[in-house]
Order: structure tokens, then C-alpha cells, then sequence
């Protein structure tokens, strides 16, 4: 966000359009020289703007435009999304004076004549500015250059845009749902009230829901669809949880009973105790308060239960407003209930302010942080200002009265008294084992502040991202709260808005416009515009401020961080999304929100998951352990402050840096994670490394057992060989083992051993067990003539010699060597059938 500059020469301020003509200014203005602010002449297409975001277009521009707050010049450009300022140098996006259309409340064009001393008072141009005031605490002026048409161009393009008259012209469903679709909430409500009670085993589909066979129950409640179609309540949702015991019939009676119908239904009950948190609308007792209805006792009734002891439980009454208003309320037919009609009750009136006195509030907040900010939208700082309710010179009595302007804006106070109410409510369930139902006039502003604020007390759940939307989505969505009417956007009627033009009543007092020495005064504002219906409130702006007290109070029990709240915020008055558009559940089902536009859910998750656990909006302090139940503050604790992120990030963007210990921590956290992932790596390399080795060593073991195994098998052969040696020379041959390896074995001639005329050599290769190489044995037989020939082995060695000489088995093979000894091919089946003496291997 770019950082606001606060002005150094400034020497007055105006706060009301009607003190102009009173004040003096004792010293000088620094006057804009517009000369030197050179216009833009030539128009950008879209094309050119990278800041546009999906589906926006420019509608009109404004250049030489200067942004009174901060002194900086630029163009002003209107788009069917946001107000956009740009500054003339960088032609970079201004955060302070941009703006989403729908987040302007009011909006103003002022003309100032600037009055001199010096005889050409008459020849000094007035001076053009628009206000634009904003629902985010904004006070923008805008100062056009004269005898120019740029300022009713951007003011007429506002009107346009800013209240379309119908619902579908709103951005949310121009640019459509993009990438982030909504899955429709009607599914997400039964989910959440499967988990309320403890029917894990059931899953809400669309195809349920609209076959109606959604109506579950545990032993105490039921999910009735007795409102299915809405007719017996319009505000409430499709479905409701009541006590088993209730019928539907009773329940169509019972609501009659309760203005708007919105008679008694379940929010939140204990998984252990049964207690229950409980709403509804005031009931409809009349002027005399003495209006019953049997119906709406039994329901009320049946709301409590027994506890375990078997006794009745206690049940808590609670109406937030005080107890002057209820009473008045009975005159239009409204009221409270009687404790003595509705059994063991206890009626509590909390005293909660309506919906007009927190717009009141909001208003004079706004106004003070606009006067006492360093960056105002009259371009002055506080410490530059002079009078006795400013911070002028350093006065201590002006600093307590600036204080005390703060205390009367009531804003503090609210937040206090609903904080306290919610803790009261909390307590009561969680301590007592009680009861609660809890009401307003119609049960949609201050019950929906009091109950989700309960919940939240209540249940962890609900202070995670996931729970967090969920409790949005029950208790402020589908439980009716008007976000049309109190965040003031198009209904969904086709009726066109009443655009008021009127001369400022002074509420939003404008700001001052710079002028040379003398006196000046200024005119009423030429025409204004603003959304002005009664309707208008910050109720659910203050509640998110609740929640931002309880993270304050509790900052190691929320998932989420005040980062998250402030962009939560920001998104629901943008309307971008159709999350928050309309007033209740069956008009956005109507208008079909859901399928035609965008979902502000999913487009935060997609922002966290861009960055994952270190994204701003996680909380760093968040342990799901150390706040694992209900949080309930006693009541010294709920002293409210200033939300600095929110409140002060636009006049004192310095001082709204509240965070900067959570963006420290964050980072801490962060470089944890890295060195953690570090870590991790090594560790999975040392894992690799060591599996390696692992791996090496069986290899290692292998081989030796595979060498071990050739050792001793070349042994084995070995042997075999000394035998096959020693069976050869016992026959009288010599074996003769060459260097190379060649094995030549002769057969000698001796008068034993009648060898033929003919000579043979064979050459047998034998591949050694060891060294695998071959080796070649050479088998010679001679006679003593020299004549080559086959061997024959005369009878004195061979039995199967004959008397002649010959041998009488030719085709044993023995005399070819070509025995399995000598390590040739053998004929076994010859073998089988000879009787060969020992005697041939006779021992060494």
C-alpha cells in the first residue's frame, strides 16, 4: 500500500462546508499551479492497463486530477468496478484513492470560490473537488482542474455506475464466476448441521436436497423441510434444525407467533451437554403483553431438554435490545416474552443499541479519524492543526478532548456491549449446562452479532478458515441478515434507485480547498449523491470488528490472522462476489447468485494457496491445542480498542502496522520452514545414501559368497584333476602341461600294449571351472614303428582283451580315452555295461 504523505505547510482546517464563510486563515496556502500540470490529451484503451482486473472497462477519465489527501497528482479514471487513481509520474495504481464502487457510501461535487485581499478576487477561478466518502473508513477529495468538464464527467459516470437499478448489472455478474466457482451453500448448510449433530455418516448432495430427503435426526433434533420453499418464512433458510419432539404442523403454528415468522430454531447445540443456542424473531405479544401461544411454549420447551440428573434444564431468555425499546415494540404488536408463560426461564435484556445508532456511531467515528489522522482529506496532519479540539502545538487539554471525541463517537462502546452480551451467552451454555434463545425485533441484526459471536466462543471449529466460513454462511447468510439493505446495494426488484440531489446537511462535512493569502468562503456542494435508507448500517462490519477483539485478546486460538479479516472485509463491500449480494437465501437462489457469479471463498483460499502456510493471512501464534474448548473472557477483559488494520490504515497507514510482530514472527516462521525443508532434504539424501551402501554391501556380500563358492569348486577340480592325473599315468601315459596351458598327454609303448599302424590326435577343449578360459588336451598314440592308430589295450590290462590281441568290445570306447576320467566326451550307455578295475587309480 503506498504510504500516504502528510502536508508540512498546512495552517487551518475546515471541517463543515458552513464554517467556510467564518474562518480567517492567519497564514499562507501553497495555491496548485495547475499550469504546470500537463494534461493527457490522447485516450489509453483497455489494452494498456495491466492493473484492470477480469472483465472491468474504463468508463470515464479525468486527468491533471490531485488527490488532496496526499497532494499527488494523476488521472482519475472510473471503471464498472472501482474508482482508480493513478499517479501522474509512475502511472502506478494509488491505493488511498482507489476504491470499489459498491465500497463508496456517498459521494459529493463541491465548488469553493477563493476569496482574496488583492483587487483580483474576481479573475480567481473557483475551485472543483469532489468528495467521495467510503463504508472503509475513506474520506477521499478529488480536485479537478477549472474551466474544465472532467469533474461532471467522473461524477456523472459514477451516478451510472455506482447504484445500477437492477441486481445483474452489478460487476459481481459481469465478470461471472471465473475460476472461482461457487459450490452452492445450500449443500455446505446441511454439511455443517450433519456436524452440529453428529451424523458423520450422512453427506448432503444437490440431489438430495431436492428430493427433500434431507430430514436426519439424532435422539434429541431433526433437520426439518418444512421450509423447503420458503412459504412459511422467506428469510429463513431451506432448512432448520427443531426438537425431535416438535412436528412440522406445530412448527407452521409456532411461527405465527413470531414477527417475520421466524420462530425458535437451533443454531448451535453442546455434543456432550445438549445445551443449545437458539434464535428468533421477537414474539408478537401485543401492546398489553399478555398475547400467548401454546405452540411457541411447547417449541420454547422442548429447546431445553433434561440434563442427566433427569432435572429440567435451565432456560435462558435473551432480548439484545433494552428493555425501553422492547416495551415500545409492543405497540406495533411486538414485545418480549413473560417468564412466568414459558417454563424455568430467566428473560435478559442486554441493551444493545439498534441498527440507527450504529450507523450514527460509525459515522462520528469516521469523522474523527478523518480529523485527527496524519493524512486527512483536507491534506493536513493533526499536529499541524490549530484550536482547542485538535492536537495543535502539543496542548494536553486539546489531546484529551480529541480522546474524548473518540469516546463520544460510541463506536468502542457498541463493540463492548456485544462482546459482553456473546460472552454472557457463552458462559451460560458452557458453565451451566443452559440453555439460550436469543432474539431482537426481527432476529437478523443484533441476534445474528450475539449467536455467531456465541459459536464462536463455543466452538473451535469455527475459528479455523473452514469454520469461520461456515459460521458466515449459517448465521449471517442463510439465517436472513439484509446485506442489500444494510451494506446498501440493489435489491432484487427492477425499481430503480432514488438518486437524491441535495445540498449537504453536514454530515460529511467536505473538505477545504487551498487558496492564496486573505479570507475565503465556499459555496454549498453543487450536488451530492449518497445512499440514503434507513435501512443502512454497519451491522456486520462491527461484527467482524468483534472478532478482530476476541484474535486480540486470543491470538494463539484462530487459524486466521486480523490480515485475513481486514481482506475478508474489503471483499464483502467490493460486492465482487455474489457471496453477500441480496438479503436472504431465497433471493439469491432466485437471482441465481450462486451459478452467475464469483465466490469470495474460494478466492481466498486461492490467495493463501499461492503461498501456502506462510501467507499473511495465517496466523503465525495459531495453536490448535492450547484453545482446543470454549474461550469465555471475563468481563474486565473485554476492553475494546482501535482495529489499528482496518481503522487507521488510511489516516495513519504508519500506525496501522499493528502486524509488524506477526509479520516478524511470520518470517521467523518462515526460515524455519525453509531450514525444516532443508532438513528434510538431507535427510532423504542421507536415507538414499544409506540405502546405497546397504545396496553395495549386499553386493559385496554376494561376491563373496560367489568367490567362496569358485574356491571351492576350483578346489573341487582340482582334486578331480590330481585323480584324473594319476587314473592317466597309472595307464602308462604322461601328462604333460604346457605354459600356455595346453595339456599334451602321451601314451607310451611298452610290450604291455599293442598299438595299431595309425596315429590319432584329438583335440577336446575343457573349460576350467576357475578362469572359465579353455583348455586344450592332445591325445597322441604311436607304435614303435611309428605308425599311427588306434589304441588297443592288450588283454593284460583290459579283461576284455582277446587271446589274439584284439579287443573283444570294440565299442566300449576305452581305448579312444573316451572315458568321463580323462575329461572327454564318455558313452555312459558302454560304461553301464564294462567292469573296470580299480586298480587303474591306484592310490599315490
Amino acid at each position: 500500500m503506498d504510504v500516504p504523505k502528510h502536508r508540512a505547510t498546512r495552517t487551518t482546517s475546515l471541517r463543515d462546508v458552513s464554517d467556510f464563510s467564518k474562518m480567517e486563515v492567519t497564514g499562507s496556502w501553497d495555491a496548485l499551479e495547475w499550469t504546470k500540470i500537463e494534461p493527457i490529451t490522447h485516450f489509453v484503451s483497455n489494452a494498456n492497463f495491466d492493473f484492470l482486473i477480469e472483465a472491468e472497462q474504463v468508463v470515464a477519465e479525468g486527468h491533471g486530477v490531485v488527490l488532496v489527501n496526499t497532494d499527488d497528482a494523476g488521472t482519475l479514471m472510473v471503471t464498472n468496478f472501482r474508482l482508480i487513481f493513478l499517479s501522474e509520474g509512475t502511472r502506478k495504481v494509488i491505493s488511498l484513492g482507489t476504491i470499489p464502487l459498491a465500497t463508496i457510501e456517498k459521494f459529493n461535487k463541491i465548488v469553493v470560490k477563493v476569496q482574496s485581499n488583492n483587487r483580483y478576487v474576481d479573475k480567481t477561478p473557483a475551485q472543483r473537488l469532489l468528495q467521495v466518502i467510503g463504508k472503509d473508513m475513506r474520506i477521499l477529495v478529488f480536485s479537478f482542474r477549472p474551466r474544465t468538464k472532467q469533474r461532471r464527467v467522473v461524477f456523472d459516470a459514477l451516478l451510472r455506475c455506482t447504484k445500477p437499478t437492477r441486481l445483474w448489472d452489478l460487476y459481481a455478474f459481469a465478470s461471472g464466476p471465473s475460476r472461482f466457482k461457487n459450490a452452492t451453500p445450500l449443500v455446505r448448510l446441511l454439511d455443517e448441521y450433519c456436524r452440529l449433530l453428529c451424523l458423520g455418516s450422512y453427506h448432503a448432495s444437490m440431489d438430495i436436497i431436492e428430493n427433500g430427503s434431507f430430514t436426519w435426526s439424532n435422539e434429541l433434533w431433526r433437520i426439518s423441510s418444512v421450509n423447503s420453499n420458503y412459504t412459511m418464512c422467506q428469510s429463513y433458510p431451506f432448512a432448520l434444525v427443531v426438537p425431535k419432539i416438535i412436528s412440522d404442523d406445530e412448527v407452521l403454528q409456532a411461527s405465527s407467533f413470531r414477527a417475520r415468522g421466524r420462530l425458535p430454531v437451533v443454531s448451535w447445540c453442546h455434543p456432550l451437554t445438549g445445551a443449545v443456542v437458539a434464535r428468533s424473531s421477537q414474539p408478537l405479544v401485543g401492546i398489553m403483553m399478555n398475547m400467548r401461544s401454546n405452540m411457541d411454549e411447547k417449541l420454547v420447551a422442548a429447546l431445553c431438554g433434561k440434563l442427566d440428573s433427569g432435572s429440567r434444564r435451565k432456560l435462558y431468555i435473551v432480548d439484545a435490545r433494552p428493555r425501553k425499546n422492547a416495551l415500545a415494540n409492543g405497540a406495533m404488536g411486538g414485545g418480549s416474552e413473560s417468564s412466568s408463560n414459558y417454563f424455568q426461564s430467566e428473560v435478559v435484556f442486554l441493551g444493545i443499541d439498534n441498527i440507527h445508532a450504529m450507523r450514527d456511531s460509525f459515522v462520528r467515528l469516521r469523522e474523527y479519524m478523518d480529523t485527527h489522522g496524519r493524512a486527512s482529506s483536507d491534506g493536513m496532519s493533526s499536529f499541524l492543526r490549530q484550536g482547542g479540539s485538535t492536537w495543535g502545538g502539543g496542548n494536553l487539554s486539546s489531546m484529551s478532548a480529541s480522546v474524548s471525541t473518540l469516546g463520544d463517537s460510541g463506536w468502542l462502546l457498541h463493540v463492548q456491549n456485544v462482546l459482553a452480551g456473546a460472552a454472557w451467552i457463552a458462559a451460560r451454555v458452557a458453565m451451566e449446562n443452559s440453555s439460550v434463545l436469543v432474539h431482537c425485533s426481527d432476529g437478523w441484526d443484533r441476534t445474528s452479532q450475539l449467536v455467531s459471536l456465541a459459536n464462536l466462543l463455543l466452538d473451535p471449529y469455527y475459528r479455523t478458515f473452514t469454520g469461520f466460513q461456515a459460521l458466515v454462511e449459517k448465521d449471517w447468510l442463510a439465517f436472513g441478515h439484509p446485506f442489500s439493505d444494510r451494506v446498501g446495494m440493489p435489491g432484487t426488484g427492477n425499481m430503480p434507485f432514488e438518486l437524491s440531489r441535495q445540498p449537504s446537511t453536514g454530515n460529511f462535512a467536505p473538505s477545504p480547498v487551498r487558496q492564496s493569502t486573505g479570507t475565503f468562503s465556499s459555496q454549498p456542494p453543487a450536488s451530492s449523491h449518497s445512499h440514503n435508507s434507513n435501512n443502512y448500517s454497519p451491522i456486520f462490519l462491527q461484527w467482524v470488528d468483534c472478532v478482530s477483539q476476541l484474535l486480540r485478546m486470543y491470538p494463539f486460538a484462530f487459524q486466521f490472522s486480523a490480515a485475513f479479516l481486514v481482506d475478508f472485509i474489503d471483499c464483502m463491500l467490493s460486492c465482487r462476489f455474489g457471496n453477500f449480494l441480496c438479503n436472504s437465501e431465497k433471493e439469491r437462489q432466485k437471482c441465481n447468485v450462486f451459478e452467475a457469479c464469483g465466490c469470495l471463498w474460494a478466492y481466498l483460499a486461492d490467495l493463501r494457496t499461492s503461498e501456502g502456510g506462510s501467507h499473511v493471512h495465517y496466523n503465525p501464534f495459531y495453536d490448535s491445542l492450547k484453545h482446543n474448548g470454549p474461550l469465555l473472557p471475563p468481563a474486565a477483559a473485554l476492553a475494546p480498542t482501535l482495529w489499528p488494520q482496518f481503522h487507521l490504515r488510511w489516516a495513519c497507514p504508519e500506525e496501522a502496522q499493528a502486524g509488524e510482530i506477526e509479520a516478524q514472527c511470520r518470517k521467523i516462521v518462515m526460515k524455519c520452514s525453509e531450514m525444516q525443508k532443508a532438513k528434510e532434504m538431507a535427510e532423504r539424501k542421507v536415507k538414499e545414501v544409506t540405502n546405497s551402501m546397504e545396496s553395495l554391501n549386499a553386493e559385496l556380500r554376494r561376491e563373496k559368497q560367489l568367490n567362496s563358492s569358485a574356491m571351492n569348486m576350483a578346489k573341487s577340480v582340482s582334486k578331480e584333476n590330481m585323480a584324473i592325473k594319476r587314473a592317466i599315468q597309472s595307464m602308462g601315459c604322461k601328462v604333460h602341461v604346457s605354459g600356455s596351458g595346453e595339456c599334451t598327454v602321451d601314451i607310451e609303448s611298452n610290450p604291455d600294449i599293442v598299438c595299431c599302424s595309425s596315429r590319432k590326435e584329438s583335440n577336446s577343449n575343457v573349460r576350467d571351472e576357475k578362469t572359465e578360459a579353455p583348455v586344450s588336451v592332445l591325445v597322441t598314440t604311436e607304435d614303435d614303428d611309428g605308425n599311427n592308430g588306434i589304441v588297443r589295450v592288450c588283454e593284460t590290462l583290459c579283461p576284455f582283451g582277446s587271446a589274439a590281441g584284439g579287443c573283444r568290445w570294440p565299442k566300449g570306447g576305452c581305448a579312444q580315452l573316451g572315458s568321463q576320467y580323462v575329461g572327454l566326451k564318455a558313452n555312459f550307455d558302454a560304461f553301464d555295461q564294462l567292469s573296470i578295475d580299480d586298480t587303474y587309480f591306484k592310490s599315490e
